[in-house]
């Protein structure tokens, strides 16, 4: 840890809090935010050269594990013909089919550079096409930092937005509406009254931000019918479930059709990738078709479509989402003699899992979530990073499963647990 100590006080005299990217920091999990020089399958390896298995797999891109040599190779091949052109290239028709040939309700999808740039443009093509100006999210969803969005939660009906970010206009917050997961009374109270003035509702098709916040399938679908009741846009946000959940997509594993839906993550393979799409109708609103504008230098560049392309074509040639979901229920039988309500306990939906504190079942809301869990969940990381495991530094961020993960890597990590939960308990 050295190394890192070292290149963290040159990076705090550069940067905010010497990070890009706030969780990164460590703050909430104590010492030394951890300097990475490589990763391998499974395995990501320290300036230190001291090696951790990775749950956090760069947050959730990495399906295939570190450094595959298909995608590697294939980025390669790209950057030797150069790596930026502001035209359009073959790689983004490629990867534009694969995504659609999988997903038979989306008729046109429009790439873009990150998750939070797709869902802010879904949000303003929802608006432009329903001329309608409120959106509705849930309590404990993260959909990006654009500034309607961080809008914090609170107690009773629709909470009207309150920022949860200096520097965010409250006139911004205004138009963005609040309500708790799980709660289908009060979604449906909200309907009752605001719904005839909503453009979009916001839903994480796998809550996954603040814990793994898994709905029922009940309130999903009546999610969907009072939409379709109220003319309001449906956009479930995918960025971080997509192709990580059994049926590769949670609106596919609910069974229902969302109007938008958003993208990130496993689609970049690791590079900056987001994109959106939907029904046809809808998105032949978007420029140069239509009066929704969104554009973007980098959009579809080639180096990212080709890491994308390659990602996704071994994810479906190698049935990675059965290997992974596999794996998971493997995990699973390991675990769950280790969970208790003194302890912790353990949900995992897919290649998606989180560990979670002083509760005997998964919460299904923000609201749900205990008191004292983070301080429990730094104690644990801190142990874990002595033991050589590398998770999010957050105790309400959820771990990611990869394809180079083995059964071996599971018992690595279940005997880590145990013996820090016997040191616990001692």
């Amino acid at each position: 840890m050295k190394q890192s100590e070292a290149l963290f006080d040159r990076a705090q005299q550069l940067m905010p809090g010497g990070v890009n990217s706030p969780v990164r920091a460590f703050r909430s999990v104590g010492g030394t935010p951890l300097y990475m020089d490589r990763g391998e399958g499974a395995y990501v390896y320290d300036v230190d050269q001291k090696r951790y298995l990775d749950f956090c797999n760069s947050w959730g891109p990495l399906i295939l594990g570190h450094n595959r040599a298909e995608v590697n190779q294939a980025i390669k091949q790209v950057i030797d013909r150069g790596w930026t052109f502001g035209t359009p290239v073959r790689e983004e028709i490629e990867l534009a089919e694969m995504v659609l040939s999988r997903l038979p309700h989306v008729d046109l999808i429009r790439f873009v550079n990150s998750g939070t740039e797709a869902v802010m443009s879904a949000v303003r093509l929802a608006r432009g096409y329903t001329g309608r100006e409120r959106i509705l999210k849930f309590s404990g969803c993260y959909h990006g930092h654009a500034d309607y969005l961080l809008i914090e939660g609170g107690s009773g009906l629709a909470t009207l937005g309150k920022p949860s970010s200096a520097g965010v206009p409250e006139a911004f917050a205004a138009l963005t509406s609040n309500v708790p997961l799980n709660a289908p009374a009060k979604l449906q109270r909200y309907f009752e009254e605001l719904g005839d003035q909503t453009a979009a509702v916001l839903m994480e098709g796998v809550p996954a931000n603040n814990g793994l916040l898994v709905q029922e399938t009940d309130l999903i679908h009546l999610l969907r019918k009072l939409c379709d009741q109220y003319g309001v846009v449906l956009i479930f946000d995918e960025v971080l479930s997509g192709f990580r959940v059994p049926r590769h997509t949670a609106h596919q594993y609910y069974g229902i059709t969302p109007d938008l839906v958003t993208f990130g993550k496993v689609i970049g393979g690791g590079m900056p990738v987001g994109a959106y799409g939907g029904r046809d109708e809808i998105m032949r609103q978007v420029a140069p078709l239509g009066p929704v504008y969104q554009a973007g230098t980098l959009s579809g560049n080639p180096v990212a479509m080709a890491a994308g392309k390659a990602t996704l074509q071994i994810y479906f040639e190698e049935h990675v989402q059965d290997r992974i979901m596999a794996l998971g229920q493997y995990l699973d039988s390991c675990i769950s003699p280790l969970c208790g309500p003194t302890s912790f306990g353990y949900t995992r939906i897919g290649s998606l899992f989180w560990l979670y504190f002083h509760r005997e079942t998964p919460p299904l809301a923000a609201e749900d979530i205990v008191e004292g869990s983070a301080e429990s969940y730094a104690r644990l990381h801190r142990f874990m990073l002595k033991c050589g495991i590398y998770l999010a530094p957050s105790a309400y961020e959820v771990g990611f499963l990869n394809a180079a993960m083995t059964e071996a890597d599971m018992d690595f990590f279940v005997d880590a647990l145990g013996r820090y939960l016997e040191l616990e308990h001692s």
